[in-house]
């Protein structure tokens, strides 16, 4: 079920029952921005909307588990791309002592080097090439969350 962690799909299934008062297996399309606010899950009405009609496979109005476990994923996975990527930012800012919005590729060769202590000079140099894609000797934001997140 989508990439969410068990424990996750629990909750989701606890919130899914409280609002399937029938039993019937599934929940009108217009309480999921309830269950979402319940969670304190952020999200906009408008990408909600296109979300639903997209995944109300036959158009019932309805959401059973499955197409509401899909729906809530987009949400929750979307909020950890955005905490990961603030992290990542702050680790950036870490090693930007100046504050240019890079960091040098002598830093960089250090960070990779403290992640894997096995790498040989030739090994950080292509992944320093790799990274460091216009050749600027720079790394800007944009460049390290790549390399942070394979994206």
């Amino acid at each position: 079920m989508e990439d969410l962690p068990p424990e996750q799909i629990s909750v989701l299934r606890k919130a899914f029952d409280a609002f399937d008062r029938e039993r019937s297996g599934s929940i009108p399309t217009d309480m999921v921005a309830d269950i979402l606010r319940l969670m304190g899950q952020p999200f906009n009405k408008k990408i909600l909307d296109e979300l639903i009609e997209e995944v109300d496979a036959d158009k019932s109005g309805r959401l059973e588990f499955d197409e509401f476990i899909t729906l809530a994923a987009k949400f929750i996975v979307e909020e950890d791309d955005e905490a990961m990527q603030k992290e990542l930012r702050e680790a950036f800012r870490l090693y930007d002592k100046e504050g240019n919005g890079y960091i040098p590729t002598t830093c960089l060769r250090e960070i990779l080097r403290e992640l894997d202590d096995q790498l040989t000079n030739e090994e950080l140099d292509m992944m320093i090439d790799e990274i460091d894609s216009d050749g600027s000797g720079t790394v800007d934001f944009d460049e390290f969350m790549e390399m942070m997140t394979g994206e």
